[in-house]
């Protein structure tokens, strides 16, 4: 495939070259340019170390480290050759290694690419904020690992064994890297190939169904979405909408007049004053000064993030009682 300047009417072909007469290093240039915009070659991703290594051969370093948002880690390997000699056997190795990885471990080591990155993020907030966990589910972290090979371009033997490790479930993918000179200028073209574009829509909606079924069998992570005043909520976000919703429509005198309401199976996740959502327990409760909620007894209170499927069910069946309209979306 070529790039083309358009210009007065005419297609003038760009020159396509390579990040070596370019004088592009891997690391120092297509790294840390990859590192800063990672949605060109991995959309949907968090990068959270960089030439990660927490092992005893300090030699092996993944180049790039990520989750994304199903809470998967993402290996990513790069390369600015020709064949992306073996990168294939490293990354699985790699991802072998890193299989294992809590979600402590994640959050110790995004502290640290935070710290050397100059960013003012607070790593476990952003990361639960990123794959939309709370802390009642975080065990549902890193259940599975990804790979992403980004090269100048790919030898056959490579793309053989990656088309074979995509037949075996392996959820791995190459993007070609094809630099073009313009003028003073290096553009870059990255281009899925593996698998192609119009196969991994069905892939992904395969993937995703697998998950729910095995969440389901297995009591684990719950993708369970809700259409609310057509707009589409996960379980923590649409318990706060319905739950405001209806103070405002009702309301309550005080907290315990609000809490009365509701059954005792969801009663303990409505919310606290704000008063006592100390620093141990801010992360499990919507805190942000535009989701408090004044009472008219004064109270200010916080509505809880912790919603199982169960306990979110319950609240809306709860509500419908009251004309709230809630309806599942289909996965």
């Amino acid at each position: 495939m070529s790039l083309y300047n358009i210009s007065n009417q005419n297609l003038t072909a760009l020159k396509k070259t390579t990040f070596a007469e370019a004088g592009l290093h891997e690391r120092r240039d297509l790294q840390a340019a990859l590192k800063q915009s990672i949605e060109a070659i991995a959309p949907d991703c968090l990068v959270i170390s960089e030439e990660f290594s927490d092992w005893e051969d300090s030699r092996r370093r993944i180049d790039l480290l990520a989750i994304d948002k199903n809470a998967n880690l993402v290996v990513i390997e790069l390369k600015r050759d020709e064949v992306g000699a073996h990168m294939e056997l490293q990354a699985l190795r790699y991802a072998a290694m890193i299989s294992n990885m809590t979600f402590d471990k994640a959050c110790e080591y995004f502290d640290r690419y935070i710290t050397a990155e100059g960013l003012e993020l607070d790593a476990r907030e952003a990361i639960l904020d990123f794959v939309d966990l709370d802390e009642s589910s975080i065990d549902d972290f890193g259940n599975d690992v990804r790979i992403v090979l980004a090269s100048a371009d790919f030898g056959k033997e490579l793309t053989t064994s990656v088309l074979w490790l995509r037949d075996k479930q392996l959820d791995i993918t190459c993007v070609r890297l094809t630099p073009y000179q313009y003028n003073d200028d290096i553009l870059i073209n990255a281009e899925q190939i593996i698998p192609v574009p119009e196969a991994e829509e069905y892939q992904i909606k395969f993937r995703e169904k697998r998950a729910e079924q095995r969440s389901e069998s297995a009591g684990g992570r719950d993708y369970s979405r809700f259409k609310y005043k057509d707009q589409t909520y996960n379980k923590r976000n649409l318990a706060l909408a319905l739950i405001t919703d209806w103070i405002e429509a009702h309301q309550p005198n005080s907290l315990s007049d609000l809490l009365e309401v509701f059954d005792k199976d969801i009663r303990r996740r409505i919310a606290l004053p704000i008063s006592d959502v100390t620093d141990g327990k801010v992360k499990r409760y919507h805190s942000s000064d535009e989701d408090l909620i004044e009472l008219d007894s004064g109270e200010v209170i916080a509505i809880s993030n912790q919603w199982s499927i169960g306990s979110v069910t319950r609240l809306i069946e709860v509500v419908s009682q009251y004309g709230f309209e809630v309806t599942k979306v289909d996965s």
